[in-house]
C-alpha cells in the first residue's frame, strides 16, 4: 500500500515523540534509587495509576488488532475484547490487594514472599522474560504497521523507531516516566476512540455508489458450468481448485502475455450462470519479490493501493442512506443490510512462490453480527469438538492471562497501599470497558465504509479515521503510536527488573546497591529492546491480536496457578511453585511452537504437519500447571515449615 505523507501527521507525530522523550528526561532526575526506578517510590495517585493501567493494558492488540478483526470478520473480533475485559475481574477480586501486600518490585517478589527461594526467583524471572518477549512481538509489529502510512517508511524502520524511543523512556526514568506515558496514552485513547465512535454513528450507513455500479470489481462473465471445469483451460482462462472448501471451490487465473502477469477472478453464481468477479492477487516469489496483480510492487501499476475493502451494498427498504444512528439502531440497521466483506485464500506454487487472493463476499448484516464466522471461533457454530476446544482454550487464556502479565502486576507496587491498589483497578476496568465497547463501532464502521487495506487487518482503525478527517487520522495515528510506546515501555521495564532484581540479585546472590541495580536494569532494557526490534521485524504481517493470545496463554499457564495457590492454599511449597511455573511455561511455549498456526504463519510449513492438536494451549496447560503444583506440593509437604526456614538461607 502506498501513501502520500501527510505533513500534519508528521508534525503531530514528531511533537508527540519529542514531548515524550522530554518528559522522560525531566522525570529522570527524580529516579536515582531502585525504589524510584522500579516502583515510582509507591507514590502514584490511585486515579492516575488506574488510567495508567488502561494505558499499559490497551496495547497494539486492542487498538489495531481487535478493530481489524472486527472490520474483517464482524462480531467475532469483539470476543477478544470480552475476554480481555473479563480477565480484570480476576485481577480485582483475587490479585490486586495481595500483590501490593506481598511484593516490592517484581512478580517474583510476591511469589517468593514466604520462602526466599533462589529457585522461585529463577523460575519467575525467566517466566517474566518469556511472557514479556512474546507480548513485545505484536507491539513491535503494530509499530511497523503504523509507521508505514504515517511516514511512508518501511516496516522495519517503524519497528526500530519505536524500539529506540522506548529504550530512551525506560533508561532515563523507569517507572515514573512509564507511568505518565501510560496515563497520557490511556486518556487520549479512550477520549479519541469515543470521538471516533460518535462520528461513525453520525455518518450512519450508506450504500457505496462505487460498490453498487461495479467499480469495486469488474466482471468477465457470464460463463456456463461447462466452460469452467476445475483443472481445465477454457477461453484462455485457467481454473484452479483451492481444495479448502472455498465456495464455489475455484479461483480463476487469467494470463496476460503483455504484462507477463495475471489477474484473478472469483466465481459468483447467478441464474445457473457463473460470473467471474475481479479479486486482488498478491504473489510473493521465492526471492521475496512482491507482485500486485502480476506487476512488481513499486513499479508501474504495482504502486497502486489495494482496492478499498468493505462497503454496504444494500439497505433495508431500498434506501441509499440511513442518516445519523443511535448506539442500538446502528446494529438494527446493519442487521437488515447487506455488506460486501473481504476474504482471502493462499495458493502455494511449486516454485516456492505464494499467491494470496483477496476476494469480495456479499454477506448478510445479521451474519456479520453473529459469532462463529472467524476460523478461531468456528466451534461456536460448527459443533466440531476440536473447534469448540480451540475456542474455549483461547477464552480461558484471555480470562486468566490478564492477572498474570508481569507488566500489569508490577503496577500494583506504584501505589501507597492495598486500598489504593483496589481503587486503581476499578478505574482501570472502567476505562478499559469504555474503550472495548467503542472497538465494536470502530471495527464495524471500517467494515461498512471501505476504510480497509485488504492486505493488513491491523490498519482498520487509522484508515477509518482517515476516511472521516485528515486531522483525525493524524491524531489517531499519533495516539496509536503512544499505545505502542506505553505498553512496550512497561514490558521492557518488567523485563529489566526481572534481570536485575530477580536473576542477578535474587538468584545469583550478587550483592548490588540500589544504584547498581538501576544500572544493570538499564543495560538489560537496552538488550531486551534490541531483541524486541528483531522479533518485530521477523513477525511482520501477522495479526497483532492473535499474537497476544499466545502471550496470554503463556502467562496464564506459568504465572497464575502459582500465584493463586500461594494465596489460597497453605499447603503450597516452594518446590510446588517452581515446578508449576516451569511446567506451565515450557508446556505452553512448546505447544505454541508446535501448533498449526506457528507452522503455517511463522515457519511457512504445511499446518497438517504440526504436532500440537490445537493452536491455543490454555485448556491443557493451565490445568496442567495447577495439577503440577498440587502434586509436587503434596509430595514435598512433610517438614514444609522447616523447608521455609531453611529457604531463608537462600536454597534452591
Amino acid at each position: 500500500m502506498t501513501e502520500e505523507v501527510s505533513l500534519l501527521s508528521v508534525l503531530i507525530f514528531v511533537l508527540l515523540v519529542a514531548g515524550t522523550i522530554g518528559l522522560s528526561f525531566f522525570l529522570g532526575r527524580k529516579t536515582q534509587t531502585s525504589e524510584g526506578y522500579f516502583a515510582a517510590h509507591g507514590q502514584v495517585p490511585w486515579a492516575i495509576n488506574g488510567i495508567a493501567f488502561a494505558g499499559d493494558y490497551l496495547s497494539a492488540a486492542s487498538f489495531l488488532g481487535i478493530c481489524g478483526m472486527i472490520a474483517f470478520y464482524g462480531y467475532d473480533g469483539f470476543l477478544y475484547s470480552i475476554g480481555y475485559l473479563a480477565g480484570w475481574i480476576v485481577a480485582l477480586f483475587v490479585i490486586a490487594e495481595p500483590m501490593k501486600r506481598l511484593g516490592r518490585f517484581t512478580f517474583a517478589d510476591a511469589l517468593d514472599s514466604r520462602f526466599d527461594s533462589r529457585g522461585i526467583k529463577l523460575a519467575a524471572g525467566i517466566s517474566t522474560l518469556v511472557v514479556s518477549v512474546f507480548y513485545l512481538i505484536p507491539q513491535m509489529v503494530g509499530a511497523g504497521v503504523l509507521i508505514q502510512p504515517l511516514l511512508n517508511l518501511p516496516h522495519w524502520a517503524g519497528v526500530m523507531m519505536v524500539g529506540a524511543v522506548v529504550i530512551v523512556i525506560v533508561v532515563t526514568a523507569g517507572m515514573v516516566s512509564t507511568t505518565w506515558v501510560q496515563f497520557l496514552k490511556g486518556s487520549m485513547l479512550v477520549v479519541f476512540s469515543l470521538a471516533l465512535t460518535v462520528m461513525v454513528l453520525q455518518r450512519g450507513l450508506q450504500v457505496d455508489a462505487a460498490g453498487a455500479d461495479g467499480q469495486f470489481w469488474q466482471s468477465l462473465g457470464p460463463f456456463s458450468d461447462s466452460e469452467l471445469v476445475p483443472g481445465q483451460t477454457a477461453a484462455g482462462r485457467e481454473v484452479l481448485p483451492t481444495g479448502d472448501g472455498w465456495e464455489p471451490g475455484n479461483w480463476v487465473r487469467l494470463a496476460d502475455p503483455e504484462r507477463g502477469g495475471f489477474e484473478v477472478f472469483t466465481p459468483r453464481r447467478e441464474n445457473d450462470l457463473v460470473w467471474l468477479d475481479q479479486a486482488q492477487a498478491v504473489t510473493v516469489l521465492a526471492d521475496k519479490t512482491e507482485l500486485v496483480d502480476g506487476v512488481v510492487r513499486g513499479t508501474g501499476d504495482g504502486q497502486k493501493q489495494m482496492r478499498p475493502g468493505g462497503h454496504v451494498s444494500k439497505l433495508s427498504g431500498g434506501r441509499e442512506s440511513t442518516g445519523p444512528l443511535g448506539p442500538m439502531s446502528f446494529f438494527r440497521e446493519l442487521q437488515d443490510s447487506e455488506v460486501v466483506v473481504w476474504r482471502n485464500r493462499k495458493l502455494n506454487h511449486a516454485d516456492g512462490s505464494v499467491t494470496t487472493v483477496h476476494f469480495q463476499v456479499p454477506t448478510e448484516g445479521g451474519k456479520v453480527l453473529r459469532p462463529g464466522e472467524h476460523p478461531t471461533f468456528a466451534g461456536i457454530r460448527t459443533g466440531r469438538t476440536k473447534d469448540r476446544l480451540e475456542f474455549l482454550s483461547l477464552m480461558l487464556a484471555l480470562f486468566c492471562g490478564t492477572a498474570s502479565l508481569p507488566h500489569i502486576l508490577i503496577r500494583y507496587y506504584t501505589v501507597k497501599d492495598e486500598a489504593a491498589a483496589r481503587k486503581s483497578t476499578i478505574v482501570g476496568i472502567t476505562s478499559i470497558g469504555v474503550f472495548y465497547v467503542s472497538t465494536l463501532y470502530l471495527g464495524l464502521g471500517a467494515m461498512t465504509s471501505g476504510a480497509l487495506d485488504v492486505e493488513d487487518s491491523n490498519m482498520a482503525a487509522p484508515l477509518l479515521a482517515r476516511s472521516l478527517s485528515p486531522l483525525l487520522f493524524a491524531i489517531i495515528s499519533a495516539v496509536a503510536f503512544t499505545t505502542v510506546l506505553g505498553t512496550v515501555s512497561g514490558l521492557i521495564l518488567a523485563s529489566s527488573g526481572a534481570v536485575a532484581h530477580d536473576l542477578i540479585t535474587g538468584f545469583l546472590r550478587i550483592p548490588l546497591t540500589g544504584h547498581q541495580q538501576v544500572r544493570v536494569a538499564k543495560i538489560a532494557a537496552v538488550i531486551v529492546g534490541a531483541i524486541a526490534i528483531v522479533l518485530g521485524i521477523l513477525f511482520a504481517g501477522l495479526n497483532v491480536s492473535y499474537l497476544v493470545g499466545w502471550a496470554f496463554s503463556i502467562a496464564a499457564s506459568a504465572n497464575l496457578p502459582a500465584l493463586t495457590m500461594l494465596l489460597f492454599w497453605k499447603g503450597t511449597t516452594r518446590q510446588g511453585i517452581i515446578a508449576s511455573v516451569i511446567v506451565g511455561m515450557v508446556s505452553s511455549l512448546g505447544w505454541i511452537l508446535l501448533s498449526a498456526e506457528a507452522y503455517s504463519k511463522v515457519y511457512g510449513l504445511p499446518p497438517e504437519a504440526a504436532w500440537a492438536p490445537l493452536s491455543q494451549p490454555g485448556i491443557v496447560t493451565i490445568p496442567l500447571s495447577f495439577l503440577t503444583l498440587i502434586v509436587v506440593s503434596l509430595a514435598t509437604r512433610t517438614g514444609a515449615d522447616e523447608d521455609q526456614s531453611a529457604d531463608a538461607g537462600g536454597s534452591v
